[in-house]
C-alpha cells in the first residue's frame, strides 16, 4: 500500500513538472510571437516620418502632405500635392504647395484660415517624399528609388541600399546625372578612395532624379 502511494506522489510530481515546463515555454513562444510580431496598423501610424528638413525641403508634386489644424480636426487631412503643383483644403480651397518649405506653406494656410479662425496653428508636415528621389542601382543589396528629403552624398545613398554585393565593383561606382540641357553627366566616385580620406570630392551631394550605378 504504501509502495503504491509512493508510486502516485512520483507520478504526480512529474505530471506537475511537466505541466510548469509546458507552461514556461508557451509563455515564451507567446513573448517571442509578440516581439516578432510587426506593429499593429495603430502603432504604425504613429512611427515617425522620413526626415524631411521644415526650413530648406522644396515640396513638389506626388509628395504627400500631412496637415494638421490645431483643435481643429475637420481641417487636418493628408493631401498630395497634385501634378499642377496645387493642393485642396476645407475654407482654404486650392492652395500652391510645389516650390515651398513646409514652414512656408504653414504660414500661408494659417493667413487663409484667419477669415475663419480665430489664431489658427498650422502644422505641415511631408509624410512621403515622391517628388524628390534617387535611384541606386547594379550590385548593392537594395537596389530602388529612395526619397531625397535633404542633404544626402552618395555615400549616405549607397548606405540606404544596404551597402554592396559580394562581387561590386567599388572603385567603378558612378553617378548619373540629367543637367538642365538635356545632357547627361557621368560623376566617378571611387567608393575604397572615399572611405580612406582621398579624393573627398568625389563624394558629392545627391541631387533629385540621379542615379548611383554600381557595377
Amino acid at each position: 500500500m504504501k509502495k503504491h502511494w509512493t508510486l502516485k506522489l512520483m507520478l504526480l510530481s512529474v505530471l506537475l513538472v511537466t505541466a510548469v515546463a509546458f507552461a514556461q515555454e508557451s509563455d515564451k513562444k507567446e513573448s517571442d510571437k509578440k516581439k516578432a510580431a510587426p506593429a499593429s496598423p495603430e502603432a504604425q501610424k504613429t512611427a515617425p516620418a522620413a526626415s524631411v528638413d521644415v526650413k530648406t525641403y522644396k515640396i513638389g508634386p506626388g509628395d504627400l502632405l500631412a496637415i494638421s489644424v490645431w483643435k481643429e480636426p475637420e481641417l487636418s487631412q493628408k493631401v498630395p500635392v497634385r501634378p499642377d503643383g496645387m493642393i485642396t483644403l476645407p475654407l482654404v480651397g486650392d492652395l500652391k504647395a510645389s516650390g515651398m518649405t513646409p514652414l512656408e506653406l504653414q504660414s500661408i494656410i494659417e493667413e487663409k484660415l484667419k477669415a475663419f479662425i480665430s489664431s489658427p496653428a498650422v502644422t505641415v508636415i511631408v509624410e512621403e517624399v515622391r517628388s524628390h528621389v534617387f535611384n541606386v542601382m547594379g550590385q548593392v543589396l537594395r537596389p530602388g528609388t529612395y526619397g531625397l528629403a535633404g542633404r544626402t552624398t552618395v555615400l549616405d545613398g549607397l548606405s540606404q541600399a544596404g551597402g554592396f554585393r559580394d562581387f561590386a565593383k567599388t572603385k567603378k561606382i558612378y553617378v548619373m546625372r540629367t543637367m538642365p540641357d538635356g545632357t547627361v553627366k557621368r560623376l566617378p566616385f571611387n567608393y575604397n578612395e572615399v572611405i580612406k580620406g582621398q579624393n573627398v570630392e568625389q563624394n558629392v551631394e545627391l541631387e533629385s532624379h540621379d542615379t548611383i550605378i554600381v557595377p
